[in-house]
């Protein structure tokens, strides 16, 4: 734990208050001396929004004031008047967070005031959001700081002036389960509350719950156990609107979107204003209002607008459209200079402000946006010839940053859940761009938690609502596989042997008689396609022979997941199971190319031939049949060739965005990447259709953000520039660049020891030349044409 802890303290100087120093005592083992506190009389199940405060005397300023803070369902942390951090990071009840925070920076000599806003959403919190009951702790790191621990000293103010506005699914007309919207009666706010010189003596002493505060593993009943966080504080930064697109029944400047001139609404008057950011982002908007007392402001946030028929379109487009979308409501009081921001980010390109007043004008001060984000750094760069790949480049790290928080998000404005399928692409992404491989470890884990009695993990996870497909819980194995190859932490890895292997017993314990998988239960999710055929299954997205077995993609998947988990088991002294999964995986693959392989048409069916009957063809059976060496090595590149030229959607079903990442991968492994770069041209089209962020689906599409869309950033580093590594642990690196029509590509990359740098440029017979950087004690090979060259550390010249 001591190891867990130096560690932990490595991203101190990323968060708002300092995470501190290795803590002594070890709070992970042993019983907390602070004590969860609530409301003594409001119910602590349902929606509430709670402030706390306690006044501290400190004889001199520390040099370090470490505490441990925690809240269910959340906390915003003020530190005299100023906020200093907002947790806990996601999790279960038995992997509740906690933030280890050095106030020292922010307290002074004399009377101190800690005071935190508490929010429980109740029925209205987002889908992502796991809870026991209302509840804040403080646990002071040492003798020093055992004055800050909760209990009765601590006084609590219930928040009356909150309400939830439910964004239901009929008014939004899709799925969407990331909370109630706030609403906020400015009349009944405690102004200046989180102040030093606030007076409190009307709040209640809070109440201590019955219980004793414990770590995880300690104790006999349930309630929160208690982990350390394991990635840093969110990156915080200001971002404001750039243009007034609309205004009806007022003016408003552009210049009040930069902070220089406020906007005043006449009485009596309802005034709509459409804002354009330019660009989606996620963020907590600040909105400053003064006077206008009983007025009404509805804040709208949308991705892009619709038109009367529901449908988006360009996203430059407002004329003829209208924001549907996610609201918040402030009714000012009429007092100068108050401040509305919601408890939760929202995400926006557009925000609509709808303002009603009633006997008085209302005075719009400013509108600023705080950015939110896992504080990831763009390490990674890439150039080349083609420029008009800097903007896919651009828009797909956008859509990246925007579906990394305290999870990974499959998309930020609708869910903001951590699905397996999604977050396998985006630790990729985030490993190669970045080299941050701590959000991927934690989506491991919150995955390992997530498994339930039949031995699968949860489909997303933190996740409320219960949600099961199998086939992502293959590509945990897979995620961790991944890991393997990229990171050197064997204890790690080894501790998701067990979960592995229940995964893989459930899928083996379903393998029928006919060598295919047999009937499944769950959501057998496989890609969001127009599936030919499937009309047995009434969940979408799932290909025919799930729910009754016979599916050669799924299949086809164990196949590949078997392979990849016999990798991990031989490396960890585990031959025999390695060698009976690979054995099993084998015997798949036989079992599709003999009762699924058309010769007729050259391609693996998604179910066993029928003669003269309804047989149907997709891309990503044939996929995962090369992937699988299904098909023989021989064979694979004319296959893959054949599945993106031969006929149309209407006889071969196309992979979405989201299975294009294994198309990508089966170019790579066929050598057929020179034709990466011409698969982009859907990437394009969504830059051609004013997107930002790239969506989920081509159109019509529900989500204009999601985070499976930008495997190209991945792609552009693995397969133009080649970089994989050669061997687990990334212990060295084989490169093997596919340059397609470019004549030039220049990238770098970061790997555990350094720096990855290539430069390449194509000759004209055919030839390859340039340099390549690799940090010590790197080593490797670079591939071209067939050829190969022993690389070593430091720069080298290099020609085939």
């Amino acid at each position: 734990m001591k190891q867990f802890l130096l560690y932990f303290a490595l991203f101190l100087t990323t968060v708002s208050a300092s995470f501190a120093q290795t803590a002594t005592p070890d709070w992970t083992n042993q019983y907390w001396t602070a004590r969860w506190i609530l409301h003594p009389t409001a119910p602590a199940r349902q929606y509430g929004i709670y402030h706390f405060r306690k006044a501290i005397e400190l004889p001199q300023k520390p040099a370090h004031f470490v505490v441990h803070v925690s809240a269910d369902n959340r906390y915003r942390l003020f530190v005299n008047g100023k906020s200093v951090a907002m947790g806990p990071a996601r999790s279960d009840t038995q992997n509740w967070n906690y933030e280890t925070l050095d106030l020292a920076p922010y307290l002074q000599v004399g009377r101190n005031v800690l005071a935190a806003q508490v929010w429980y959403m109740g029925e209205g919190a987002p889908f992502a959001q796991m809870s026991y009951q209302l509840g804040f702790l403080v646990q002071g790191n040492g003798e020093t700081e055992r004055i800050a621990n909760t209990d009765a000293s601590w006084k609590i103010f219930h928040n009356l002036a909150y309400s939830p506005i439910k964004n239901d699914i009929p008014k939004l007309k899709t799925y969407i389960v990331a909370g109630d919207g706030d609403r906020v009666d400015a009349a009944q706010y405690p102004w200046g509350w989180e102040q030093p010189n606030f007076d409190d003596k009307t709040w209640v002493a809070a109440k201590p719950l019955g219980f004793v505060t414990k770590p995880r593993g300690f104790g006999t009943d349930g309630n929160w156990g208690l982990v350390p966080r394991t990635i840093p504080m969110m990156e915080e930064g200001i971002v404001r609107l750039a243009t007034v697109r609309r205004s009806e029944n007022g003016k408003m400047e552009n210049s009040f979107l930069q902070g220089k001139s406020p906007t005043t609404v006449p009485a009596n008057t309802k005034a709509v204003f459409l804002l354009d950011q330019g660009n989606l982002t996620n963020a907590y908007p600040e909105l400053t209002v003064s006077q206008g007392k009983g007025a009404t402001v509805t804040m709208g946030y949308a991705e892009a607008l619709v038109d009367a028929k529901n449908q988006k379109g360009n996203r430059n487009e407002i004329e003829g459209r209208t924001l549907l979308g996610f609201d918040d409501q402030f009714i000012a009081d009429g007092a100068s200079k108050r401040t509305f921001r919601p408890l939760w980010f929202r995400t926006y390109r557009y925000l609509q402000l709808t303002v009603e007043t009633k006997d008085e004008a209302l005075v719009l001060e400013d509108l600023v946006g705080q950015f939110t984000g896992y504080p990831f750094e763009e390490k990674a760069q890439f150039a080349t010839s083609d420029t008009t790949l800097k903007a896919i480049w651009n828009v797909g790290w956008r859509t990246a940053r925007l579906c990394a928080g305290e999870t990974y998000y499959d998309c930020p404005y609708y869910e903001q859940l951590q699905y397996t399928g999604d977050t396998r692409i985006q630790s990729m992404i985030s490993l190669y761009v970045t080299g941050d491989d701590r959000l991927m470890r934690k989506a491991i884990m919150d995955y390992d938690h997530s498994r339930f009695n039949d031995g699968l993990t949860q489909s997303r996870y933190p996740s409320a609502d219960f949600q099961v497909i199998p086939t992502f819980s293959l590509f945990w194995v897979c995620m961790i596989h991944d890991y393997w190859m990229h990171r050197q932490d064997d204890a790690f890895v080894k501790s998701m042997l067990p979960g592995i292997l229940s995964v893989l017993n459930w899928h083996e314990q379903r393998v029928a008689k006919t060598g295919l998988n047999g009937p499944l239960e769950w959501w057998n999710f496989v890609d969001w396609s127009k599936w030919q055929n499937a009309g047995d299954e009434t969940a979408g997205g799932v290909p025919s022979g799930a729910r009754k077995g016979g599916s050669s993609i799924l299949s086809l998947q164990q196949a590949y997941t078997y392979f990849r988990a016999g990798d991990l088991l031989a490396h960890y002294g585990k031959n025999e199971l390695a060698e009976h999964y690979r054995e099993l995986g084998r015997r798949l693959n036989k079992a599709v190319m003999a009762q699924c392989w058309d010769a007729g048409r050259g391609l693996v069916a998604d179910k066993p031939i029928v003669p003269a009957g309804k047989n149907s063809f997709s891309q990503h059976a044939n996929i995962l049949a090369v992937l699988t060496d299904a098909v023989p090595a021989a064979q694979q590149a004319a296959l893959v060739q054949k599945i993106m030229t031969d006929g149309s959607s209407d006889s071969l079903t196309q992979a979405t965005f989201y299975f294009k990442f294994y198309l990508f991968e089966a170019l790579k492994k066929t050598g057929l990447g020179d034709q990466f770069v011409a698969q982009l041209k859907p990437w394009r089209d969504m830059l051609a259709m004013g997107l930002t962020t790239f969506a989920e689906n081509p159109e019509p599409t529900r989500s204009d953000c999601h985070a499976w869309s930008a495997s190209p950033l991945y792609e552009f580093l693995s397969t133009t520039c080649g970089i994989r590594p050669g061997e687990p642990g990334f212990k060295s690196v084989r490169i093997e660049p596919f340059l397609g029509d470019l004549t030039t590509v220049d990238g770098k990359m970061p790997h555990p020891a350094g720096e990855i740098i290539v430069q390449f440029q194509k000759t004209p017979t055919g030839g390859l030349t340039g340099n390549i950087t690799l940090p010590a004690p790197l080593t490797g090979t670079l591939r071209w044409k067939g050829k190969t060259l022993p690389l070593k550390a430091g720069k080298q010249a290099v020609s085939l």
